[in-house]
């Protein structure tokens, strides 16, 4: 039986309506064709997810045939695979109107209230599925699922169990199970359920990246490699096997391999952010510095509270000199992050905002950050001396008999920086040596300061 998926995880059994109703139909006609030669061109729209041209088939229906309760079934089903919910809802709530207990109409509401993100409206029409059919699979199965998605891993555990117990060899619910038992830490259970699964659907990718994601998990990386390139032949264009394939490559070191799958993955889905997560830190650390700009500020588009992808545009930039672009980069990873985070940010904005213009220019954006800024800290110092741009001897004492080390490296280098800036590069540079010497390589200053370093050719050490 052919079965077409649709987005909610359900399927349309094209070749279960045909068999029904082949001996009817085969000597019906619409027209000059027969209603099955109708039906069984719908089906093969249906294989290439042409919704819309299988749709207008059924308009050609003589409308006894149209009317009947399991086409309608179908073309709301289709509707719902098209990302039409309201044609789909139209058409079953007609049939619930006249037979509330019936099943399939009320699988497509939930389908439809899948499609329009209302989760309660979706549990609702399951929960009254399971209460006509208490062993109705994909209801189970959806319920399930649900739970799963919500981390409630005990109730999705026992939907499972309960497919589990009148059809052993249901593959989501093999699949899903494993994947409760994945989370509670019970490795055994979930890859024998999952191997099961693998050789009952040899040509199912799913339980092949499932297995991957546990044997990831537990450090087995040969393994899961193994599992998702088999994945990947299945599923070549599934964008999370795609970005989880790229991830592992990356944590066994093969970076330029990681990025091939992860490239693939952003072709087949542009707009969904994760694979540049990856794509982008690997073009940066091999050096592909276009590319990664490329990368983070499309992360940024799409995900613009994930401020590292701002942080690490405003570094590229800072090394490309571009310091208009450096100082958007940072003023927006400023706007992003939580407030305990953001003060050298808007640091980096401002010297980037004095290099790309007047020296004066950040000012009024500076007299607003000051105003959110706590007193007593080296960070109001700081952003005070770039404001009134003076005082810069009372700051360096400040910095100079600061304590942590890892604040004392970041105010060095804002310090440097701004001497910079100001034409003392002779005192500027004796900063960023300082910087150097500390030597605390986790922060985003020490990185500029070594980019910085190797730019002026002092030779102490590659910038990272």
């Amino acid at each position: 039986m052919k079965k077409i998926f649709n987005r909610s995880g359900g399927f349309i059994s094209i070749l279960l309506i045909l068999s029904a109703f082949s001996p009817l139909y085969s000597q019906e006609s619409s027209g000059s064709r027969t209603v099955e030669s109708i039906l069984t061109e719908a089906a093969e729209y249906l294989a290439s997810r042409n919704y819309n041209s299988a749709l207008s088939l059924f308009d050609t229906l003589p409308p006894e045939h149209a009317q009947n309760v399991n086409i309608k079934i179908l073309r709301a089903n289709i509707f719902n695979a098209a990302g039409r919910p309201a044609d789909a809802k139209r058409i079953a709530n007609e049939i619930i109107a006249s037979d509330s207990r019936n099943t399939d109409a009320l699988m497509a509401l939930a389908d439809a209230a899948a499609l329009e993100n209302k989760e309660r409206d979706r549990r609702g029409f399951l929960d009254r599925v399971i209460a006509i059919d208490p062993q109705h699979l994909r209801a189970l199965n959806d319920l399930a699922n649900i739970n799963l998605k919500n981390a409630n891993l005990r109730v999705a555990g026992n939907y499972f169990d309960r497919v589990l117990a009148v059809d052993p060899n249901n593959g989501e619910a093999l699949v899903g199970r494993a994947s409760v038992y994945r989370y509670n830490r019970e490795s055994r259970e979930a890859e024998r359920l999952l191997n099961r699964a693998a050789v009952l659907y040899p040509a199912w990718a799913r339980p092949f990246h499932e297995r991957a994601r546990l044997y990831r998990g537990a450090g087995y990386y040969s393994d899961a490699i193994s599992d998702l390139a088999a994945a990947v032949n299945l599923e070549p264009d599934n964008y999370w096997i795609l970005v989880d394939y790229g991830q592992t490559l990356m944590e066994v070191n093969r970076p330029r391999d990681a990025l091939v799958y992860l490239n693939r993955a952003i072709s087949v889905s542009p707009n969904d952010f994760m694979a540049y997560v990856y794509s982008s830190a690997i073009k940066d650390g091999i050096g592909d510095y276009a590319g990664a700009e490329t990368d983070y500020a499309m992360l940024g588009r799409l995900k613009p509270d994930y401020y590292f992808a701002f942080e690490a545009l405003g570094v590229i930039r800072m090394r490309n000199k571009n310091w208009a672009g450096a100082r958007d980069a940072f003023f927006e990873a400023y706007r992003q992050a939580p407030r305990e985070e953001c003060y050298g940010y808007a640091i980096l904005a401002a010297l980037n905002s004095m290099r790309a213009g007047r020296q004066t220019d950040p000012r009024t954006f500076l007299s607003d950050v000051l105003r959110a800024t706590p007193r007593n800290t080296l960070n109001y110092s700081m952003l005070r001396l770039l404001y009134d741009l003076s005082g810069d001897s009372n700051v360096t004492t400040l910095i100079e008999s600061e304590r942590d080390l890892t604040t004392k490296s970041r105010m060095l280098f804002y310090l440097a920086e701004y001497f910079d800036i100001r034409g003392s590069r002779t005192l500027a540079e004796r900063y960023y040596l300082m910087v150097h010497d500390l030597d605390i390589q986790g922060q985003l200053e020490w990185r500029l300061n070594e980019i910085v370093l190797a730019d002026r050719g002092l030779g102490l050490r590659n910038a990272q």
